[in-house]
C-alpha cells in the first residue's frame, strides 16, 4: 500500500491565475502548519512542486522528515497566455473559449497553456514512477489546486467536471491510498 498525502500550498493571496507564475505563500499562520505538520506521517519524504509557493510550505511541515528533490511534473495546470489574469479579465479576452474551458474541462487548452487532460497526464506518469520506486510507503507531496484534483479524479473515477467541483483549500491534507490495482480516497479536503 502506497498512501499520498496530498498538501495544498499555503495561500497565495492572489486574485489572479497563478499557474506556473512563482508566486509566495503566506505562511504566517504557524499553529495551523504546526497542526498540518503533526497529522502527517513521521519519516516520509516530502516531495513538492519547484515552484516557490509549493517549496516554502513543504519546508514548513517538513521538520526532519527527508526532503526529495522538487519536481517540476507537479507544478499546477499552465494556463498560457491567462497567467496574471483574473477570471473576469479572462472572460472579457477569450468569452467562449474561458467558457468552454471550465465548464468542458479535459481537451481544451488555453492560449499557449494546456489543458486539464494534458496536466493530469503529467502528474499521473509521475505518480507512478514514484509509485514503482516506494512500495508500502508514506509520501508527502505539496502541490496545487489543479494537480490535487487530477488525483482525485482518478482515485474516485469521475470526470474532470466532477472533479472540479471538491474544495481543495490551501494548506488543506486530501490523502490518496494505491494497493497496486486501484486508488481509495480516504480523505479530501481535510483541515487538522
Amino acid at each position: 500500500m502506497i498512501r499520498w498525502w496530498w498538501v495544498r500550498h499555503g495561500p497565495t493571496r492572489q486574485k489572479a491565475l497563478a499557474g506556473w507564475r512563482d508566486v509566495p505563500a503566506d505562511l504566517s499562520d504557524t499553529p495551523r502548519l504546526e497542526r498540518l505538520a503533526a497529522a502527517l506521517p513521521e519519516g516520509a519524504p516530502v516531495i513538492s512542486s519547484d515552484l516557490a509557493r509549493a517549496v516554502a510550505t513543504a519546508d514548513a511541515i517538513a521538520g526532519p522528515r527527508p526532503r526529495l528533490p522538487h519536481a517540476p511534473a507537479l507544478r499546477e495546470i499552465h494556463f498560457g497566455k491567462w497567467e496574471g489574469l483574473t477570471h473576469d479579465e479572462i472572460a472579457a479576452r477569450d468569452p467562449a473559449l474561458s467558457r468552454r474551458y471550465w465548464e468542458e474541462p479535459g481537451e481544451i487548452a488555453p492560449p499557449g497553456g494546456e489543458s486539464w487532460n494534458a496536466a493530469a497526464e503529467r502528474v499521473a506518469r509521475f505518480v507512478a514512477g514514484m509509485n514503482a520506486r516506494h512500495r508500502d510507503a508514506d509520501i508527502i507531496a505539496v502541490a496545487h489546486f489543479g494537480v490535487i484534483l487530477t488525483q482525485v479524479q482518478q482515485a474516485l473515477a469521475i470526470t474532470p467536471q466532477q472533479a472540479l467541483a471538491h474544495r481543495i483549500d490551501p494548506l488543506s491534507l486530501t490523502r490518496l491510498d494505491w494497493d497496486g490495482r486501484r486508488w481509495e480516497a480516504r480523505m479530501i479536503n481535510h483541515h487538522p
